[in-house]
């Protein structure tokens, strides 16, 4: 049998389709939480452990979101062909695998080798596969409603699991505390995936169909391709991303540059994750007056004045959280309006390969980005750094807007090209 994510039946979802939601939102956030956000946590540990600069260990994180990234289009093309619950459970099991691993490394070359496999699983379980079986399920007014359901509560990933983290490495150490974050993700993932995702009946085919199948997820993926809007998407959404990395990394940084305290710092940044969840809500609240691509153009754009705004008023406390508010709007926003934009604009047929050829740039410049941030700032210090910034964001808002006014290539009701 093949599977094929074609439009969903108005009657497909129901209450497995919400089960599925359901136990994505939970996977997504022990995914984040222990694949991704314990990181910054084990940090310090595992340098003076390995006898490492924070620098090179840091490196190993790059590399993982880096294998990620190259990761993305395999596993989109997978997606299509066969959908989500084997690949799902198989990246479960071999991530709970390196987790393990990854408590018992003793090298530097032994970190990265277990950080670059994690970045691969990570590609197997986490967002970019959830999305693309969300998607094959529900109808295009349910979509909304579901994709926010799991990102909403994946937002909160690193509220639960930094705090969880820094508990378990101060009593365990960061080995053990690796093992109990271990035993955390298998249990719960491993049954979730392997159990609750199913392929929607209405699009499995029977093989003799496989070869149409596949010729039409090829014709529809190189459409999409040929589709100036496409390019133009992945442009805005590439500069978005390099934008709100380079923040992520850099804000306590700037702040504490700024003279503030570092707890200050430290809590005015954790706003975004938690801003990150408000902005999804927005969106979703708001596309019932307005188009995605205008909500999101206008997002990008306050991001772009909050950040312009930082060096008058980022001194004081006061503007600090103001701007810091202002940009985290838009800190998880992309996230969520990728996939509708991608399901809207070129339908279900081949999403996943879609995805994936997109997410590989963004996540590269969500990688790269900072770390050409830092080379910045010994030459032309914050001030460089927030003038990129604010370039990266207003050229995302004239993108998205421009994708926007740009013609559907085929929509929802037309599924074939042609």
């Amino acid at each position: 049998m093949t599977t094929t994510m074609v439009p969903a039946d108005p009657k497909v979802g129901g209450r497995h389709g919400w089960r599925i939601v359901a136990a994505l939102a939970i996977t997504s956030t022990i995914g984040y939480g222990t694949l991704y956000y314990a990181y910054a946590v084990l940090l310090g540990p595992m340098a003076a452990s390995l006898d490492a600069s924070t620098t090179t260990v840091t490196g190993a994180l790059t590399a993982s979101v880096l294998a990620g990234a190259l990761m993305a289009i395999p596993v989109g093309r997978w997606l299509d062909r066969r959908g989500g619950r084997a690949l799902m459970t198989a990246g479960s099991i071999t991530a709970t695998a390196l987790l393990i691993a990854w408590s018992q490394v003793q090298t530097i070359g032994q970190l990265y080798a277990v950080m670059i496999g994690i970045g691969i699983t990570g590609a197997m379980v986490l967002y970019e596969p959830a999305f693309a079986v969300i998607i094959s399920w529900f109808t295009p007014a349910r979509r909304p409603a579901a994709l926010l359901a799991v990102t909403v509560v994946a937002g909160f990933a690193s509220t639960i699991f930094m705090p969880l983290t820094g508990m378990l490495v101060a009593h365990l150490g960061w080995r053990d505390a690796l093992l109990t974050l271990a035993a955390i993700h298998g249990t719960v993932t491993i049954p979730l995936h392997a159990l609750t995702i199913r392929t929607p009946p209405h699009v499995t085919s029977p093989t003799p169909a496989a070869r149409s199948d596949h010729t039409l997820r090829r014709t529809a993926a190189g459409a999409a391709m040929r589709d100036p809007g496409s390019w133009i998407l992945a442009a805005a959404l590439i500069a978005h991303g390099a934008a709100t990395s380079t923040i992520g990394v850099h804000l306590v940084g700037y702040l504490t540059n700024r003279g503030h305290p570092a707890t200050f710092a430290a809590t005015v940044a954790g706003l975004l994750g938690v801003l990150s969840v408000t902005g999804r809500l927005v969106l979703t609240g708001a596309r019932r007056q307005l188009t995605v691509t205008t909500i999101v153009a206008t997002v990008f754009a306050i991001q772009a004045v909050a950040v312009l705004a930082m060096p008058f008023t980022a001194g004081s406390r006061v503007g600090a959280v103001i701007t810091v508010t202002g940009f985290g709007l838009g800190f998880g926003i992309a996230s969520l309006a990728a996939p509708a934009l991608l399901a809207d604009r070129y339908g279900t047929t081949a999403y996943a390969t879609i995805a994936g050829r997109l997410t590989a740039p963004v996540t590269t410049a969500k990688a790269a980005a900072p770390l050409l941030a830092a080379t910045l700032l010994p030459h032309g210090g914050y001030h460089l750094l927030l003038a990129a910034v604010t370039t990266a964001c207003l050229l995302a808002a004239i993108g998205m807007r421009s994708v926007g006014q740009s013609r559907t290539y085929w929509g929802e009701h037309d599924e074939k090209p042609g």
